[in-house]
Parts: C-alpha cells; sequence; structure tokens
C-alpha cells in the first residue's frame, strides 16, 4: 500500500485547475429559439462568429465546408423539435447562416476524445468524473455549465460550449450522472448520412433527452443503451445507490457491451476512454493504465470527489487538448464542479473551494 501511494505522489503532476466556466441560466419554459440568449451575458457576437469559423475549419476542409452547405441546410427539416428551433435562434445570435450553426454541432460530435470513470467508495456512494478532449484550443473559452431550468426549478445541468444544444457531460439530480465518450468509428460524413436518411439522432443530443425525460438510473441506462443514435459511442452512466455504474459501449442501433460495477468481486470502478474494454488500447495511449494505477493508489476508502479529480488530472489522462475536467455525484448534486484546464500545477481545493 505505502508504495503506492509513493507512486501516486511521484507521478500526480497535475494539469492545472485555472478557472471556472461561466454559470448559464437556460429557461426550458421560453420559446426554444431565444432560450439561449442569456449567452450573449458571456459572449460577443464577433467571438462567436470567429470561434465558430475556427472549429469548422479545422474539422471540414474549406471545399468540402462549401460544397455541403446546401444539405446541410436541408438537413434542418430532419432536425427533431425543440434542437431545431433552438440552432434557428442560435444562427440569429451568431449573426451566422443556418447551416454554419448546424455544421458547428455536428463538428463537435465527431472528435470528442475524452477519459470517463465512475466509482463507488466503501459506504455505496457514487462518485463520476470525466476529461474531455478535443483538439480545438479555442473551446476552453466557450466552455459553460448549463442550469435548465423549468418550473422555477433546476430541473438537469451539464456542461457545453456556447452554441451547442447538445450535452456530453450531464447531471440530474438525485437521479443519475452521464457522460459520454467517442468510440472510434466511421466518418462525419457518415454521421450527416445517419442523420438524413435514417433520421437518427446525435449521441449528445440522446444525452440531454435522457437527462429531461428519465425518471431514475436504470430508466436512462435503458434510454441511452436502446435509442438508435448518428454513430457509436460509450455511454458512463453512475446513480446514486450501491451498484449503479455502468459504460455502455453503444453501435448505432443499439447495446454492444453493458459493464457494470462489480464490487463484490472488487471491481468498485470502471475506467473508460475511447476503446472497447475488452481490447488493449493503442500502445502510445496509456490513459486508461495510467487512469487504473492511480485509482488503486487511491483506494476505495479514499475515492472522493477531490481524490476522483487528483486521478483525472495525472498525466496522460490530463493532457495538451484536455479542455475541462468535471466530477460529480447525483446524490450530492450541489457539488458538481467543472474547471477548465490551462496550465499545469494549481490543485482542485485551491481554485474551485479556495482553500489553501
Amino acid at each position: 500500500m505505502q508504495s503506492g501511494v509513493l507512486w501516486l505522489l511521484f507521478t500526480l503532476t497535475v494539469c492545472g485547475a485555472n478557472f471556472s466556466p461561466p454559470v448559464v441560466n437556460i429557461s426550458l419554459d421560453q420559446a426554444p429559439e431565444i432560450r439561449w440568449l442569456p449567452l450573449k451575458k458571456f459572449f460577443s457576437r464577433d467571438f462567436l462568429q470567429k470561434a465558430a469559423a475556427q472549429v469548422i475549419d479545422s474539422t471540414v476542409p474549406a471545399w468540402v465546408h462549401q460544397a455541403i452547405k446546401p444539405v446541410v441546410r436541408a438537413l434542418e427539416q430532419f432536425i427533431p423539435q425543440p434542437y431545431a428551433t433552438e440552432i434557428r435562434g442560435l444562427a440569429a445570435l451568431y449573426g451566422s447562416d443556418i447551416s454554419d450553426i448546424i455544421l458547428l454541432n455536428f463538428a463537435y460530435e465527431v472528435s470528442a476524445f475524452c477519459t470517463s470513470i465512475v466509482a463507488q467508495d466503501t459506504k455505496g456512494k457514487i462518485y463520476h468524473g470525466r476529461n474531455l478532449d478535443y483538439p480545438h484550443e479555442v473551446l476552453k473559452n466557450l466552455t459553460i455549465d448549463v442550469l435548465f431550468i423549468k418550473n422555477g426549478d433546476v430541473a438537469y445541468r451539464g456542461t457545453s460550449f456556447a452554441g451547442y444544444v447538445g450535452l456530453w457531460t450531464g447531471q440530474s439530480k438525485n437521479k443519475f450522472t452521464v457522460t459520454g465518450n467517442e468510440r472510434n468509428k466511421g466518418h462525419w460524413w457518415d454521421n450527416i448520412i445517419s442523420a438524413v436518411l435514417l433520421k437518427n439522432s446525435p449521441v449528445s443530443w440522446l444525452v440531454r433527452e435522457t437527462l429531461e425525460e428519465a425518471s431514475d438510473f436504470l430508466n436512462a441506462v435503458i434510454q441511452l443503451s436502446k435509442i438508435p443514435i448518428i454513430s457509436d459511442v460509450y455511454y458512463i452512466v453512475g446513480g446514486v445507490y450501491p451498484g449503479e455504474g455502468v459504460v455502455i459501449t453503444r453501435d448505432r442501433n443499439g447495446p454492444a457491451d453493458l459493464w457494470p460495477l462489480d464490487t463484490l468481486y472488487g471491481n468498485w470502478y470502471r475506467v473508460e476512454t475511447n476503446y472497447d474494454h475488452w481490447l488493449p488500447p493503442p500502445k502510445q495511449d496509456t490513459r486508461r493504465e495510467v487512469a487504473k494505477k492511480a485509482l488503486n493508489a487511491t483506494g476505495q476508502n479514499n475515492i472522493n470527489l477531490h481524490s476522483l479529480y487528483q486521478v483525472l488530472s495525472v498525466v496522460p489522462v490530463c493532457n495538451g487538448i484536455t479542455v475541462y475536467t468535471t466530477v460529480m455525484s447525483a446524490a450530492a448534486p450541489e457539488v458538481y464542479r467543472t474547471v477548465v484546464r490551462e496550465t499545469c500545477g494549481e490543485s482542485f481545493l485551491t481554485k474551485v473551494d479556495g482553500r489553501n
């Protein structure tokens, strides 16, 4: 045990927690075309336009961007509500062609390299954390925590980017938490075809729908497992009761695998990056093994949101394209924390809790 602690202390080069993102209140009681207007308090139109162009241009070749515009614009008629109207409202907010905002939302669906962890302590409490990695530096200044308000109360919350209607990270208080990790199959144009011809949902929209609709952990797992989506993905779900933690490996049409917590056999955590858990990851990507070593060194007795954050701060689990880290627990919804990662060396306690 001592050697494990020494290993953790030796390798715990932390990625910095430079700032918390702005918290944006989005009222679900308002009309969809105006509910994202609170973004104006935090972002100028000029910045949003430049940021969107940067994300699209770095994801879609320029000639493809121009050639596909008519197709993407036609895609609007296939987008379900309330997302179609929300996207129209965002296009007005951005002062952009609606095809660009649609393309921006699909661009975010294709490159989410992540690490997600769900863990249970010895008292049966469930903790859930994630690093979201994107190869777009500008996203650090677009990151937002969103409170979705309904009838004056927080219906659910999540972490996203300005201009994006989906969620890769979210929490339904006292019910469940969920994160999505890319499962690298297919190409972005396959996703467009899946959306147009098959009318499947983007993976991040299903996260948001589940947060709004699912009544509990089990209902969330069923919904995230069965509803057709435009691309393969890993959904990681945490609940409020002992044993409520699972990694769902998704194909477009249904589950390929369910990988739950199994504390009776010592499996008190699950780590998911971007590879099927039953297969070895590429030799050059050591995030999974490093995270597991850090969790083992921490121990089930010591796992909590603070120690989980430190595990997610170990290099290369935290790395040069890590945009943000979120830690959460559905049974304690008030402690949901997101930190935008900028430089190395600052602790979670100092930056988030104001502790020394």
